[in-house]
């Protein structure tokens, strides 16, 4: 494998002036940029990475923390950011925490020794100790992509308490009155939030919640086919449900049909999330729409700019996202 000296002896240059074409870092003849560049085609040589960071002080390459890749929703997210990263220019490295406070540890830590030039955090949920990690590294570029914990980074908020409500308000607009909630844990802020935002729309029109219809899950299918089961247990049952993601609302959309029912004739279903494979439910799924590009794309640009700009004004950036509603075919209009 031929190396940086090889080139430079072919060239008749110094080691130092083929550094100096490959990394643009001064000024270098026209005839003897096109002599090195010659040499390193001829020996097919390959700057070291490594060698070429510590250089110029730079790898090209983002470090992003997730919850988990396998949620349908996250995936979404982190193809986005892998995909602005790429076209950037940019190498993605991604962790995994399962929001364990000891893996977000070791992962800051992989990451900062492989001296990447800015950081994604999306964990959805913070304690106090995973709080102090991240203010710990406060020194490398960073973006929090979700609800966003009271930190020194820059933030991009989601919005969630508005997509619960208008959620909620959906359902309220096409007549129901006897609404139910699958919400994921609420002693985590995004579901909090999103709860939060179902109270206050069912408060504004004056209607009752009735606490056998309000469920807690983890956001995962199956606390939708569970929590969905044990509303149907009651009694009295509700004609529609908000459930807080869509992976939720097809384990509710399962519960209700095994049961012999039908939505959206029996009971209305609205999710949360639009990630793609709700437009294939039966039915299609109603529900709040993130856009998953748009939130990857800005945090990326937003990073992008914090690494350009390391020595710049440092109070940090507030971005919101703003849900949206997407009418499909899981929620039916009552006649009054």
């Amino acid at each position: 494998m031929a190396t940086i000296k090889d080139v430079a002896k072919m060239a008749g240059v110094s080691t130092t002036t083929v550094s100096h074409v490959i990394n643009k870092t001064r000024f270098v003849a026209e005839e003897t940029q096109e002599a090195v560049m010659q040499a390193i085609k001829a020996l097919n040589y390959s700057p070291s990475a490594v060698a070429r960071s510590l250089k110029v002080n730079t790898t090209k390459s983002i470090g992003m923390i997730v919850t988990t890749s396998e949620s349908p929703y996250f995936a979404e997210i982190i193809h986005a950011v892998e995909e602005h990263c790429y076209r950037q220019g940019y190498s993605l490295f991604l962790c995994n925490t399962q929001n364990s406070p000891e893996k977000i540890k070791n992962h800051l830590e992989m990451l900062v020794k492989k001296r990447v030039d800015g950081l994604l955090v999306m964990c959805s949920e913070y304690t106090q100790y995973s709080l102090d990690l991240l203010s710990d590294y406060s020194a490398v570029p960073m973006v929090v992509m979700d609800w966003g914990p009271n930190t020194q980074s820059d933030l991009i908020e989601d919005n969630s308490f508005a997509g619960g409500y208008l959620a909620t308000r959906h359902l309220i607009d096409n007549g129901h009155r006897a609404i139910g909630i699958i919400a994921g844990e609420l002693d985590k802020t995004t579901a909090q939030t999103r709860y939060e935002g179902f109270v206050s729309a069912m408060q504004e029109a004056g209607l009752s919640i009735n606490p056998n219809w309000v469920m807690e899950g983890f956001f995962e299918p199956e606390d939708g086919y569970e929590c969905m089961n044990k509303i149907l247990k009651q009694a009295e049952l509700p004609t529609a449900v908000f459930c807080c993601n869509d992976v939720m609302a097809l384990g509710a959309i399962s519960a209700i049909t095994e049961k012999g029912l039908r939505v959206p004739e029996d009971i209305s279903i609205i999710g949360y999330d639009n990630i793609h494979s709700s437009r294939f439910y039966a039915p299609p799924l109603t529900t709040v729409h993130q856009s998953k590009s748009r939130l990857g794309a800005q945090a990326v640009n937003l990073l992008l700019e914090r690494i350009s700009n390391k020595e710049g004004e440092k109070t940090p950036h507030r971005i919101v996202l703003h849900p949206e509603l997407v009418q499909r075919k899981s929620v039916k209009r009552l006649e009054a």
